[in-house]
Protein backbone atom coordinates (compact mmCIF):
# COMPACT_ATOMS: atom_id res chain seq x y z
CA UNK A 1 0.00 0.00 0.00
CA UNK A 2 1.08 3.40 -1.37
CA UNK A 3 1.83 6.51 1.09
CA UNK A 4 -0.60 8.28 -1.33
CA UNK A 5 -3.02 5.41 -0.76
CA UNK A 6 -2.71 5.74 3.49
CA UNK A 7 -2.86 9.52 2.97
CA UNK A 8 -6.58 8.96 0.68
CA UNK A 9 -7.94 6.29 3.26
CA UNK A 10 -7.16 8.79 6.41
CA UNK A 11 -8.36 12.15 4.94
CA UNK A 12 -11.86 9.70 4.09
CA UNK A 13 -12.17 8.31 7.45
CA UNK A 14 -11.96 11.91 8.60
CA UNK A 15 -14.15 13.43 6.56
CA UNK A 16 -16.41 10.47 7.54
CA UNK A 17 -16.22 11.18 10.98
CA UNK A 18 -16.23 14.97 9.89
CA UNK A 19 -20.16 13.89 8.66
CA UNK A 20 -20.96 11.78 11.62
CA UNK A 21 -19.82 14.78 14.31
CA UNK A 22 -21.57 17.52 12.13
CA UNK A 23 -24.78 15.08 12.31
CA UNK A 24 -24.14 15.04 16.33
CA UNK A 25 -24.19 18.60 16.70
CA UNK A 26 -27.15 19.54 14.63
CA UNK A 27 -29.52 16.68 15.79
CA UNK A 28 -28.10 15.60 18.93
CA UNK A 29 -26.67 18.23 21.17
CA UNK A 30 -29.45 20.88 22.48
CA UNK A 31 -27.51 24.24 21.59
CA UNK A 32 -28.64 27.39 20.45
CA UNK A 33 -28.83 28.41 16.29
CA UNK A 34 -25.90 30.19 16.62
CA UNK A 35 -23.57 27.88 18.16
CA UNK A 36 -24.82 24.84 16.15
CA UNK A 37 -24.22 27.21 12.68
CA UNK A 38 -20.59 28.43 13.81
CA UNK A 39 -19.73 24.75 14.85
CA UNK A 40 -20.89 23.28 11.02
CA UNK A 41 -19.43 25.91 9.62
CA UNK A 42 -16.11 25.24 11.05
CA UNK A 43 -16.67 21.50 10.39
CA UNK A 44 -17.26 21.73 7.05
CA UNK A 45 -14.91 24.91 5.36
CA UNK A 46 -11.79 23.41 7.78
CA UNK A 47 -12.76 19.94 8.45
CA UNK A 48 -9.66 17.93 10.08
CA UNK A 49 -8.84 21.21 12.11
CA UNK A 50 -12.26 21.71 12.53
CA UNK A 51 -12.40 18.06 14.13
CA UNK A 52 -9.83 18.63 16.49
CA UNK A 53 -11.30 21.97 17.62
CA UNK A 54 -14.55 20.38 18.63
CA UNK A 55 -13.23 17.52 20.29
CA UNK A 56 -11.07 20.47 22.07
CA UNK A 57 -13.04 23.34 22.75
CA UNK A 58 -16.54 22.13 21.40
CA UNK A 59 -18.06 19.67 23.45
CA UNK A 60 -21.35 20.04 25.52
CA UNK A 61 -21.52 18.12 29.01
CA UNK A 62 -24.03 19.95 30.07
CA UNK A 63 -26.38 16.89 29.27
CA UNK A 64 -24.39 14.84 31.02
CA UNK A 65 -24.71 14.36 34.92
CA UNK A 66 -21.25 14.53 35.83
CA UNK A 67 -21.45 15.27 39.67
CA UNK A 68 -23.91 12.77 41.59
CA UNK A 69 -23.44 11.54 45.11
CA UNK A 70 -25.98 8.97 45.95
CA UNK A 71 -26.22 9.92 49.92
CA UNK A 72 -27.13 13.99 48.96
CA UNK A 73 -30.74 13.27 50.61
CA UNK A 74 -29.16 11.86 54.09
CA UNK A 75 -28.10 15.69 54.58
CA UNK A 76 -31.56 16.41 53.93
CA UNK A 77 -30.98 19.07 50.68
CA UNK A 78 -33.97 18.29 49.16
CA UNK A 79 -36.33 18.44 51.92
CA UNK A 80 -34.61 21.98 53.12
CA UNK A 81 -34.73 23.35 49.78
CA UNK A 82 -38.67 22.38 49.67
CA UNK A 83 -39.56 23.78 52.85
CA UNK A 84 -37.75 26.75 51.97
CA UNK A 85 -39.09 27.50 48.50
CA UNK A 86 -42.66 26.66 50.29
CA UNK A 87 -42.49 29.74 52.65
CA UNK A 88 -41.32 31.88 50.42
CA UNK A 89 -44.32 31.40 47.90
CA UNK A 90 -46.76 32.10 50.70
CA UNK A 91 -44.62 35.06 52.47
CA UNK A 92 -43.58 33.25 55.69
CA UNK A 93 -40.12 33.21 55.66
CA UNK A 94 -38.26 33.82 58.89
CA UNK A 95 -35.86 36.11 57.61
CA UNK A 96 -33.45 37.24 60.66
CA UNK A 97 -32.68 40.85 58.74
CA UNK A 98 -35.08 42.94 57.15
CA UNK A 99 -32.64 43.95 54.77
CA UNK A 100 -32.18 40.56 53.47
CA UNK A 101 -35.89 40.12 52.70
CA UNK A 102 -35.68 42.64 50.26
CA UNK A 103 -33.79 39.91 48.04
CA UNK A 104 -36.06 37.34 48.36
CA UNK A 105 -36.79 36.78 44.88
CA UNK A 106 -32.79 35.62 44.25
CA UNK A 107 -32.89 33.78 47.71
CA UNK A 108 -36.18 32.08 45.69
CA UNK A 109 -33.91 32.21 42.14
CA UNK A 110 -31.33 30.41 43.85
CA UNK A 111 -33.03 27.96 45.74
CA UNK A 112 -35.78 26.54 43.04
CA UNK A 113 -32.54 26.01 40.02
CA UNK A 114 -29.28 25.26 41.83
CA UNK A 115 -30.97 23.93 45.26
CA UNK A 116 -28.74 26.59 47.04
CA UNK A 117 -29.93 26.45 50.82
CA UNK A 118 -30.19 29.90 52.51
CA UNK A 119 -28.90 29.18 55.55
CA UNK A 120 -28.41 32.95 58.24
CA UNK A 121 -26.26 31.60 61.39
CA UNK A 122 -22.75 32.32 59.62
CA UNK A 123 -19.77 34.04 61.35
CA UNK A 124 -17.76 35.54 58.47
CA UNK A 125 -14.21 36.65 57.62
CA UNK A 126 -12.72 38.30 54.92
CA UNK A 127 -9.33 38.21 53.35
CA UNK A 128 -8.10 40.59 50.93
CA UNK A 129 -4.57 39.68 51.45
CA UNK A 130 -3.06 36.31 50.56
CA UNK A 131 -0.57 36.46 53.21
CA UNK A 132 -3.69 36.72 56.02
CA UNK A 133 -5.26 34.05 54.51
CA UNK A 134 -3.02 31.49 54.31
CA UNK A 135 -1.45 32.56 57.74
CA UNK A 136 -5.00 31.92 59.04
CA UNK A 137 -5.88 28.57 56.58
CA UNK A 138 -2.71 26.83 57.88
CA UNK A 139 -3.40 27.52 61.34
CA UNK A 140 -6.66 25.91 61.12
CA UNK A 141 -5.49 22.64 59.18
CA UNK A 142 -2.86 22.11 62.00
CA UNK A 143 -5.89 22.28 64.58
CA UNK A 144 -7.44 19.51 62.37
CA UNK A 145 -9.10 16.26 64.09
CA UNK A 146 -10.78 14.29 61.45
CA UNK A 147 -10.64 15.47 57.85
CA UNK A 148 -9.15 18.27 55.72
CA UNK A 149 -10.79 18.86 52.45
CA UNK A 150 -8.71 20.67 50.09
CA UNK A 151 -9.91 21.97 46.41
CA UNK A 152 -7.76 24.96 43.86
CA UNK A 153 -7.80 25.35 40.86
CA UNK A 154 -3.78 26.48 40.90
CA UNK A 155 -1.42 24.46 42.86
CA UNK A 156 2.03 25.53 42.07
CA UNK A 157 5.54 23.53 43.37
CA UNK A 158 6.98 26.61 44.86
CA UNK A 159 7.06 27.63 48.63
CA UNK A 160 3.58 28.30 49.38
CA UNK A 161 2.86 25.19 47.56
CA UNK A 162 5.78 23.04 49.71
CA UNK A 163 4.74 24.76 52.63
CA UNK A 164 1.01 23.51 52.70
CA UNK A 165 1.80 20.20 51.12
CA UNK A 166 4.21 19.60 54.57
CA UNK A 167 1.23 20.77 56.80
CA UNK A 168 -1.20 18.14 55.32
CA UNK A 169 1.61 15.42 55.35
CA UNK A 170 1.37 16.02 59.24
CA UNK A 171 -1.94 15.51 59.31
CA UNK A 172 -2.05 12.95 57.35
CA UNK A 173 0.83 11.22 59.56
CA UNK A 174 -1.29 12.05 62.81
CA UNK A 175 -4.54 9.57 61.16
CA UNK A 176 -6.40 12.65 59.80
CA UNK A 177 -8.32 12.41 56.08
CA UNK A 178 -6.74 14.54 53.71
CA UNK A 179 -8.43 15.04 50.38
CA UNK A 180 -6.37 17.26 47.46
CA UNK A 181 -8.30 18.01 44.59
CA UNK A 182 -6.37 20.14 42.03
CA UNK A 183 -7.66 21.19 38.21
CA UNK A 184 -5.18 19.19 35.83
CA UNK A 185 -5.05 22.38 33.68
CA UNK A 186 -4.28 25.21 36.59
CA UNK A 187 -1.87 22.51 38.00
CA UNK A 188 -0.39 21.65 34.10
CA UNK A 189 2.99 22.59 35.84
CA UNK A 190 2.80 20.41 38.73
CA UNK A 191 5.32 17.39 38.84
CA UNK A 192 3.00 13.87 38.80
CA UNK A 193 5.62 12.96 41.74
CA UNK A 194 4.03 16.12 44.01
CA UNK A 195 1.50 14.46 45.93
CA UNK A 196 3.52 11.66 46.40
CA UNK A 197 4.77 12.14 49.85
CA UNK A 198 1.27 13.01 50.97
CA UNK A 199 -0.22 9.63 49.19
CA UNK A 200 2.83 7.75 51.25
CA UNK A 201 1.10 8.68 54.19
CA UNK A 202 -2.17 8.10 53.76
CA UNK A 203 -3.24 10.80 51.96
CA UNK A 204 -5.29 11.63 48.46
CA UNK A 205 -4.90 13.38 45.84
CA UNK A 206 -6.83 13.77 42.52
CA UNK A 207 -7.00 15.56 39.57
CA UNK A 208 -9.84 17.13 37.65
CA UNK A 209 -10.49 16.00 34.02
CA UNK A 210 -6.89 14.79 33.64
CA UNK A 211 -4.99 14.82 30.31
CA UNK A 212 -5.23 11.89 28.34
CA UNK A 213 -2.05 12.15 27.01
CA UNK A 214 0.50 14.83 28.02
CA UNK A 215 -0.31 18.51 26.86
CA UNK A 216 -3.55 17.20 25.51
CA UNK A 217 -6.46 17.74 27.25
CA UNK A 218 -10.00 17.42 25.69
CA UNK A 219 -11.74 19.40 28.17
CA UNK A 220 -9.66 21.93 28.08
CA UNK A 221 -13.13 24.53 28.14
CA UNK A 222 -14.73 22.66 30.92
CA UNK A 223 -12.41 23.27 34.38
CA UNK A 224 -12.97 23.54 38.06
CA UNK A 225 -11.72 26.90 39.55
CA UNK A 226 -13.48 26.34 42.55
CA UNK A 227 -11.24 27.30 45.69
CA UNK A 228 -12.91 25.09 48.77
CA UNK A 229 -11.11 24.25 51.83
CA UNK A 230 -13.48 21.93 54.62
CA UNK A 231 -11.96 21.34 58.14
CA UNK A 232 -13.80 19.06 60.67
CA UNK A 233 -16.87 19.95 58.58
CA UNK A 234 -16.81 22.99 61.12
CA UNK A 235 -14.46 25.77 58.87
CA UNK A 236 -15.11 26.39 55.22
CA UNK A 237 -13.14 28.62 52.81
CA UNK A 238 -14.17 29.84 49.63
CA UNK A 239 -12.80 32.34 47.48
CA UNK A 240 -10.42 33.40 44.92
CA UNK A 241 -6.78 32.84 45.86
CA UNK A 242 -5.35 29.92 44.78
CA UNK A 243 -1.99 28.26 45.77
CA UNK A 244 1.01 30.17 44.65
CA UNK A 245 3.47 32.39 45.36
CA UNK A 246 1.93 34.84 43.30
CA UNK A 247 -1.14 35.15 45.49
CA UNK A 248 1.45 36.53 47.84
CA UNK A 249 2.81 39.27 46.17
CA UNK A 250 5.79 37.15 45.34
CA UNK A 251 5.60 37.19 41.73
CA UNK A 252 7.65 40.37 39.90
CA UNK A 253 5.38 40.00 36.66
CA UNK A 254 1.99 40.55 38.78
CA UNK A 255 3.26 42.43 42.25
CA UNK A 256 0.97 42.97 44.71
CA UNK A 257 -2.17 40.30 44.39
CA UNK A 258 -5.10 41.59 45.94
CA UNK A 259 -8.27 39.06 45.86
CA UNK A 260 -11.42 38.12 48.30
CA UNK A 261 -11.85 35.04 50.20
CA UNK A 262 -13.88 33.70 52.78
CA UNK A 263 -13.48 31.82 56.12
CA UNK A 264 -16.97 30.73 57.51
CA UNK A 265 -18.40 29.03 60.61
CA UNK A 266 -22.01 27.84 60.69
CA UNK A 267 -24.67 26.12 58.41
CA UNK A 268 -23.28 27.36 54.85
CA UNK A 269 -20.31 24.92 55.48
CA UNK A 270 -22.61 22.16 54.98
CA UNK A 271 -23.19 23.42 51.20
CA UNK A 272 -19.01 23.86 50.90
CA UNK A 273 -18.75 20.24 51.97
CA UNK A 274 -21.41 19.01 49.53
CA UNK A 275 -19.66 20.98 46.72
CA UNK A 276 -16.33 19.37 47.70
CA UNK A 277 -18.09 15.74 47.51
CA UNK A 278 -19.55 15.79 44.51
CA UNK A 279 -16.44 17.44 42.71
CA UNK A 280 -14.43 15.29 44.48
CA UNK A 281 -16.26 11.54 43.54
CA UNK A 282 -16.17 13.02 40.26
CA UNK A 283 -12.57 12.89 40.21
CA UNK A 284 -11.75 10.44 42.11
CA UNK A 285 -11.60 6.36 42.43
CA UNK A 286 -11.82 6.35 46.55
CA UNK A 287 -15.16 7.76 46.55
CA UNK A 288 -16.63 9.67 50.04
CA UNK A 289 -20.05 8.19 51.15
CA UNK A 290 -21.88 10.01 53.76
CA UNK A 291 -20.63 9.79 57.22
CA UNK A 292 -22.32 12.17 60.21
CA UNK A 293 -18.70 13.33 61.16
CA UNK A 294 -19.30 15.06 57.76
CA UNK A 295 -21.84 17.23 58.45
CA UNK A 296 -21.36 17.68 62.88
CA UNK A 297 -23.91 19.76 64.33
CA UNK A 298 -22.83 23.55 64.48
CA UNK A 299 -23.31 26.16 67.04
CA UNK A 300 -24.85 28.94 65.92
CA UNK A 301 -21.93 31.53 65.92
CA UNK A 302 -22.78 34.60 63.32
CA UNK A 303 -25.64 36.03 61.83
CA UNK A 304 -24.59 36.67 58.52
CA UNK A 305 -26.82 35.21 55.58
CA UNK A 306 -25.22 33.00 52.84
CA UNK A 307 -26.33 30.77 49.95
CA UNK A 308 -23.71 28.78 48.48
CA UNK A 309 -23.84 28.70 44.46
CA UNK A 310 -22.33 26.38 42.09
CA UNK A 311 -21.86 26.47 38.57
CA UNK A 312 -19.87 23.36 36.26
CA UNK A 313 -19.43 21.30 32.99
CA UNK A 314 -23.02 19.81 33.71
CA UNK A 315 -25.33 23.19 34.61
CA UNK A 316 -27.86 23.62 32.29
CA UNK A 317 -28.77 26.58 33.64
CA UNK A 318 -25.88 29.03 34.40
CA UNK A 319 -26.91 30.14 37.80
CA UNK A 320 -23.65 32.30 38.98
CA UNK A 321 -24.47 34.13 35.67
CA UNK A 322 -27.96 34.95 36.38
CA UNK A 323 -27.69 35.81 39.87
CA UNK A 324 -25.31 38.53 38.80
CA UNK A 325 -27.58 39.58 36.90
CA UNK A 326 -30.51 39.54 38.76
CA UNK A 327 -28.38 41.42 41.59
CA UNK A 328 -26.90 43.99 39.34
CA UNK A 329 -30.27 44.52 37.92
CA UNK A 330 -31.99 45.09 41.39
CA UNK A 331 -28.74 47.96 42.54
CA UNK A 332 -30.47 51.34 43.51
CA UNK A 333 -26.97 53.35 44.38
CA UNK A 334 -23.99 51.31 43.31
CA UNK A 335 -22.40 48.47 41.88
CA UNK A 336 -18.58 47.23 42.27
CA UNK A 337 -17.29 44.76 40.45
CA UNK A 338 -14.04 42.86 41.14
CA UNK A 339 -12.26 40.30 38.62
CA UNK A 340 -8.93 39.43 37.33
Amino acid sequence: MTFGTITAILVSIVLILNIILAGFVLFLERRDASATWAWLLVLFFIPVVGFILYLIFGQNLSRKKIFEWKDTNKIGIMDITKYQIELLEKGEFPFKDNKTAQYKDLIYMLLFHDRAVFTQDNHVEIFTDGNDKFQTLIEDIKSAKDHVHVEYYIIRNDELGKKLLEVLIEKAKEGVEVRVLFDAMGSRRLGRNFFKPLIEVGGHASAFFPAILPHLNLQVNYRNHRKIVVIDGAIGYVGGFNIGDEYLGLNKKFGYWRDTHLKICGNAVYALQTRFILDWNQASTHKISYAERLFPKLEVLGETDIQIVSSGPDSEWQQIKYGMLKIISSAKKYIYIQTH
